[in-house]
């Protein structure tokens, strides 16, 4: 509705406000396809660690459902589905007095100061914070060394290095989802948020090399620099949720531990878009990175020595399933876990 007023109030520029509308579209018909039986809602928050929708063989093919009959949607008992209503005890007093709906056996969500207790989550919302922090301002300082005394050609390169960011980006997220159940989490965690510090350090380097003149060569180089931006936020975008899936898991508070590791990564984010501009400004681009980049080095130490690796291993679904393998409905047979265990 936003786009449509701004639509019609700047018709000048109307067809920027097209692309929003198309978009929810295609939302709408995305989450169409979503099956309501499909969704264990205990799984999905948290509360039990494994699910019965991950071991049933789902194919989004209408035909080849049609026709095979390759999908059932997985049988959940009425028992199995959310009886108790959304916890608003803070962890003050105790709220046996008031519910006693614990003592048939329903899993209960941890309370949210009970999750805020916890030094595991605390560490990664540090870890998140400080990622953004000396993260996100790289990427316009970038823009901004590439487009001055450059014109025209400085504002394209600044375009691209959106561009080159978000192919890489979206090439190492679908290397995580394939492979963060196989070879863990923190390996590749890791290698995620190492991508600053070394983007900082060649970023350093190439200006250094550069100096007060104008070279396309290291412009290029400059440019290139960004497939780095785009590994570490692929990375980083994905592996994120799957940390955080993991550290809630069996606390039914998976949505509010979320919350809060994004909401420190959006804080990080602000943070660092006055801290960088103000390191350019005061000090130099130079120097900008080179504080960004030992700041990066923070949450590289923290995760290597703080953070255990948090794949689970010993679930009723095995560790090497896959994000691709419960799209795809792989790893479903009772003999294959077997085998794989």
């Amino acid at each position: 509705s936003g786009s449509l007023l701004a639509f019609g109030l700047y018709p000048n520029i109307g067809m920027l406000f097209v692309v929003s509308p198309i978009a929810c579209v295609g939302v709408i018909y995305f989450l169409r396809q979503i099956r309501p039986e499909d969704i264990d809602h205990n799984a999905a928050r948290g509360l039990v660690l494994s699910s019965k929708t991950t071991k049933r063989k789902a194919s989004f093919d209408g035909d080849s459902i049609k026709k095979e009959s390759s999908y059932n949607p997985p049988i959940i008992n009425k028992e199995d589905k959310i009886k108790t209503k959304p916890s608003f005890v803070f962890g003050f007093g105790s709220a046996s007095d008031k519910d006693s709906s614990h003592l048939d056996g329903t899993p209960k969500a941890d309370t949210p100061l009970k999750v805020l207790r916890d030094p595991l989550l605390l560490t990664f919302i540090l870890i998140c914070f400080c990622f953004h922090t000396s993260n996100g301002t790289v990427l316009p300082l970038v823009m901004q060394t590439l487009a001055i005394e450059n014109g025209r050609s400085g504002i394209l390169m600044s375009g691209l290095c959106i561009i080159v960011a978000q192919l890489f980006m979206v090439v190492s997220a679908k290397i995580c989802g394939d492979y963060s159940g196989i070879y863990g989490r923190k390996r590749l965690f890791i290698l995620g948020i190492l991508s600053v510090p070394i983007r900082c350090f060649i970023l350093t380097v190439l200006l250094a090399m550069k100096g007060d003149g104008s070279s396309s060569i290291i412009n290029i180089l400059i440019l290139s620099t960004q497939l780095l931006d785009g590994i570490g936020a692929g990375i980083f975008g994905t592996m994120y949720v799957l940390v955080t899936s993991d550290i809630s898991g069996g606390t039914g508070r998976f949505s509010l531990m979320l919350g809060l590791t994004t909401a420190a990564m959006s804080i990080g984010g602000t943070i660092s878009g006055y801290l960088g501009q103000a390191l350019a400004q005061d000090l130099g681009y130079r120097e900008a990175f080179i504080i960004l980049g030992l700041l990066s080095l923070l949450p590289v130490l923290l995760y290597a020595f703080c953070m255990p690796e948090t794949l689970p291993k010993c679930n009723s679904v095995p560790p090497v399933l896959s994000m691709t393998s419960i799209a795809e409905g792989e790893n479903e047979d009772e003999e294959k876990y077997a085998q794989l265990t």
